[in-house]
């Protein structure tokens, strides 16, 4: 029988979520029989024992990781999430591919702030999201993440309403949403701009809709993100992101997970 491994991604991309991204993807790979979880720098130590994989369950998001992960999808081996789309995932590229399908995102400019945001990846630490309130200066606050090195960065405006984490896997029905101050359960708290929630009412069959729709564009199937839902029900996508921790649907999402990956597996015969 051929090998499964499940790799898990650096904990520089982990902010407050180290082990629950690792419960999530030990979850997944119980379920599966996979007996090899390992970090992504790991997998660099590795790489040349791993000709006999058939699938690699990846959340890992090191350039280095993602290079690996092409060559052995190109050898016939199965993987989740896609390399290519873990790269989509990067903010200034998710949101221009929103922007060709016409997808809800919040206005470039408002009248109660505006958030500047790392563009060339996920968030790993807490200035690569910052509310800039109405009085204070957006380009001095873009300069402050060019001087830290990171040069790609996305300004958009505040749009006051509930914050709604969303999360999906691709093709399995699998669709959840809840509100992250109802529990408190928070990377950053930085929900706490927007305030406790309304529960205003949306389309949540809208919402599953798009953001299926985008992971597909993206090409990732393991997905998660964050909409704003204001006072009349309209939603914006703020964020978007390969393989969240899934930490309040963790029994649900590993099912979800496992049966797309299997399918995936039997599908390609191995």
């Amino acid at each position: 029988m051929k090998r499964k491994v499940a790799v898990l991604r650096d904990e520089s991309f982990s902010p407050h979520s180290v082990e629950k991204d690792r419960a999530i993807l030990e979850e997944v790979a119980r379920r599966m029989d996979i007996g090899e979880v390992i970090g992504e720098k790991e997998l660099m130590d590795l790489e040349k024992r791993f000709d006999d994989c058939s699938l690699l369950l990846s959340m890992g998001r090191l350039p280095q990781t993602l290079s690996f992960l092409t060559g052995m999808m190109r050898k016939g081996t199965v993987v989740i999430n896609n390399p290519k789309g873990v790269e989509n995932c990067a903010r200034n590229v998710w949101q221009r591919v929103m922007r060709r399908m016409n997808g809800p995102l919040p206005p470039d400019d408002g009248p109660f702030g505006h958030w500047v945001k790392r563009g060339d990846g996920a968030a790993r630490e807490r200035d690569d999201v910052v509310y800039v309130p109405n009085g204070e200066s957006v380009d001095e606050c873009v300069a402050r993440f060019h001087k830290r090195g990171v040069m790609r960065v996305s300004v958009s405006a505040h749009v006051p309403g509930d914050v709604v984490k969303f999360y999906g896997v691709v093709g399995t029905g699998f669709f959840r949403f809840c509100y992250p101050t109802d529990d408190g359960d928070t990377k950053f708290s930085l929900e706490r701009i927007n305030g406790s929630a309304h529960h205003y009412s949306f389309d949540e069959r809208r919402m599953k809709v798009v953001a299926e729709g985008l992971a597909t564009a993206l090409g990732v199937d393991v997905y998660g993100g964050d909409c704003i839902v204001n006072e009349n029900g309209q939603f914006f996508f703020i964020d978007f992101n390969d393989w969240p921790s899934f930490s309040r649907f963790i029994d649900e999402a590993a099912e979800a997970i496992a049966s797309m990956a299997t399918k995936r597996l039997e599908k390609d015969g191995q």
